[in-house]
């Protein structure tokens, strides 16, 4: 059945029909018959016609013949064939951190475990209890049980297989500590202590609540100093500039006065200055690239946070929680939370029925900037 039967098939109504016909592998190894219909006898008047309208359907069956010859397939197998069709660098419909992850999670825990096993012998118990035994987070287990579904949707969609067991499997993602947050007056005590660009960079990203990839994904023609607005447009992860994470979070954001003020003293005294370059642009290269986050926060600004008795563990992200939280003790409707924090939802209801107004987005971050540069900050608490 290599080159497919052609039949002609009668029909009650209407005129004959031509019919192709091939034997294909399934998941398990067995023949499986299939049948398409190719067209009337009216657009196909004979035999010879009708075959040369199936050329192109016949190379594709026999191009994947061989790899349809090799099922049922490993994890393995699999494996490589997600990574070269999805995770590969032309495949633009996953972020660059998005594939990296991938690929970490697959080489780290996937393949080793379940590399040997056939598609068919994976049970939906037996991950469960494989996940509930590994010694990480339970984040970390949902973000893997996540990746096993990916990969079985992949198995699924390129007809290697025909089920995903990984649907029934149950992984919560459930925090084993409540995330960190700044009170007001660690955040003044951290202002205080810093240089004038670390400064600047925990004063915008307390007063914003921006994501590290937006923060240092920042260039000077992204902020405007007349209207006291600023637009996130990029994202920069490992060194690799991409689009943001969701379509909410393009939406400009309000800049205080206090914080406009900090970023043009930065912008005096900044090597780079231009539109196109980076607000926080690395020496090292030339201003061609952003400083890397994750060293100024160890070698800057850590160690100010420790002299000022601040011995909780943060990161960049922390202060996107701490805003959220101000926000909250002030009394922000969640709306207006919601387009600050520029989350793609709130609830639905939230979303078609209620719009929060530019006016209200600045007078809710003026709040949280005066709990900062309160006269008695120790005396606020946070809710």
């Amino acid at each position: 059945m290599q080159q497919g039967s052609l039949i002609r098939t009668y029909r009650k109504r209407g005129p004959d029909v031509w019919q192709f016909r091939w034997a294909d592998r399934g998941p398990f190894g067995k023949r499986i018959y299939r049948r398409r219909v190719i067209g009337t006898v009216c657009q196909y008047p004979d035999a010879d016609s009708a075959r040369k309208a199936v050329t192109g359907l016949l190379r594709e069956l026999n191009a994947n013949a061989l790899q349809r010859c090799q099922l049922p397939m490993t994890i393995a197998e699999v494996c490589d064939h997600f990574v070269q069709r999805e995770l590969s660098k032309e495949n633009s419909w996953r972020s660059y951190s998005t594939k990296k992850t991938y690929k970490a999670y697959l080489k780290r825990w996937v393949i080793p475990h379940w590399g040997v096993r056939r598609l068919s012998e994976v049970r939906t118990t037996e991950v469960e209890s494989w996940l509930r035994s590994l010694p990480v987070a339970k984040s970390s287990c949902a973000k893997i049980r996540g990746v096993l579904s990916v990969l079985f949707n992949h198995a699924c969609r390129h007809e290697l297989f025909d089920r995903n067991p990984i649907h029934l499997v149950r992984q919560g993602a459930k925090r084993r500590t409540t995330p960190s947050v700044f009170t007001p007056a660690e955040i003044k005590a951290l202002i205080d202590g810093l240089r004038l660009r670390e400064r600047t960079l925990v004063l915008l990203a307390a007063s914003t609540g921006l994501r590290q990839s937006e923060l240092f994904g920042l260039k000077w023609g992204d902020i405007n100093f007349a209207q006291g607005t600023m637009n996130v447009t990029r994202a920069i992860v490992y060194g690799v500039v991409g689009a943001c994470k969701t379509e909410s979070s393009q939406k400009p954001v309000p800049v205080h006065p206090t914080v406009l003020e900090a970023l043009a003293t930065w912008r005096e005294h900044s090597r780079y200055t231009k539109c196109d370059d980076w607000v926080f642009a690395s020496r090292r290269h030339r201003g061609r690239k952003p400083i890397w986050g994750q060293t100024i926060l160890r070698k800057y600004i850590r160690p100010v946070a420790h002299s000022a008795g601040i011995q909780k563990p943060f990161g960049w992200h922390t202060f996107r929680h701490t805003y959220s939280t101000l926000l909250r003790s002030v009394g922000t409707e969640f709306k207006v939370m919601q387009e600050l924090l520029r989350h793609s939802s709130l609830r639905s209801t939230l979303d078609v029925y209620t719009q929060a107004i530019s006016p209200a987005k600045h007078a809710a971050q003026a709040a949280v900037l005066a709990l900062v540069y309160a006269s008695e900050p120790s005396s606020i608490a946070v809710a």
